[in-house]
């Protein structure tokens, strides 16, 4: 990639959680500034809020009309709102939830119109953000409708990497939801994020069942036997390299997750449980299959220690790497997949 600064746009979450927190003491390290110039979408009034509750934190709040605007080397705030906001920490509010919104929409708009290279979201509540304009479980689905993109959700650390096939999803509509169809894109949108996002020549991926022992030649459900193998089957005949389908405990318990560069899970708690006890204060929650580059930390709101100085910024950093390293993959991938002629 070029030498050129990556302009990270940064939106804010929840007002009362934890976000403004943990985006404060990652680019307190001002070496965070060598690597990108973060550009927040929020408030700076609702940050200094958020600041003096930190009292070993001294970042300084650079205010700009817009992302063009920006300056390299300073942490950049557009904002998004300049009337006062009453801050009621650890409680979910609704104007938390319309300013959760208005801070994504307006960082959408500029990754669209290139004035930004990469998106990292802070946590936001599902509940308080519902309304006529977001009517989606999470961020994953908001940005594909936004983008008009398959995507995956794909939680990362040092580890490994999960794909989650249903994502935001009740259990109990996830066994009619696993169809050929939706698998078969899913193992495709990690096959090629693997290979331009991660830089995997012939990434490995492994697929996990349904039903405990994979059904267990159809004694404890025929949906592995009948839908995911079949599928799996597919993919490799198209050159993915896709294998299983592995029960999740055995899989897990083995360590057998270590001979592969991607697992698809099936359903949101068979991939989130794992990954969290692998990696619950580092990981990082990735959309993979979007034309833009977005990540997230993994954990949630932190409603119970949100204005505490408990919250770990690692996830956060983390996000901020991940999302510069991807970014500096796909054009390396897309200068060696270049038509020569």
């Amino acid at each position: 990639m070029s030498d050129k600064k990556i302009k990270l746009a940064i939106t804010h979450g929840d007002i009362n959680g934890v976000g403004y927190e943990v985006i404060i003491k990652t680019f307190s390290d001002n070496r965070m500034m060598e690597m990108c110039t973060p550009i927040l979408y929020g408030s700076s009034k609702i940050a200094s809020y958020h600041k003096k509750l930190l009292p070993k934190q001294e970042l300084n709040f650079t205010n700009v009309k817009d992302a063009k605007s920006s300056m390299d080397k300073k942490f950049n705030v557009v904002n998004i709102i300049n009337e006062e906001v009453k801050i009621d920490l650890g409680k979910s509010t609704e104007i938390a939830g319309q300013l959760s919104l208005k801070a994504l929409d307006c960082a959408c708009e500029d990754l669209i119109n290139e004035n930004v290279d990469v998106l990292v979201t802070a946590p936001i509540n599902k509940k308080n953000i519902q309304c006529e304009n977001f009517e989606f479980p999470g961020h994953t689905e908001y940005l594909s409708n936004k983008f008009d993109s398959d995507s995956l959700m794909m939680m990362v650390c040092d580890r490994i990497r999960i794909g989650i096939v249903t994502s935001h999803l009740a259990l109990s509509e996830v066994p009619k939801a696993i169809t050929r169809e939706l698998l078969l894109s899913k193992i495709k949108i990690m096959n090629q994020s693997l290979k331009q996002d991660f830089g995997i020549t012939m990434p490995k991926i492994a697929v996990l069942a349904l039903n405990p022992h994979a059904g267990d030649n159809g004694v404890i459900g025929t949906e592995d036997d009948n839908i995911v193998l079949p599928t799996i089957r597919e993919a490799y005949d198209n050159g993915i390299l896709a294998f299983g389908p592995y029960p999740s405990d055995g899989f897990f318990g083995s360590s057998e997750f270590n001979k592969f560069d991607g697992v698809l899970a099936l359903y949101h708690d068979q991939g989130l449980i794992p990954f969290k006890l692998m990696s619950f204060t580092e990981g990082v929650n990735y959309t993979a299959g979007l034309p833009y580059v977005r990540t997230s930390p993994a954990h949630g709101t932190g409603y119970d220690i949100a204005g505490k100085d408990k919250a770990s910024e690692q996830s956060f950093r983390s996000a901020v790497y991940l999302a510069c390293n991807i970014l500096r993959n796909r054009e390396e991938y897309k200068e060696l997949t270049k038509n020569p002629i």
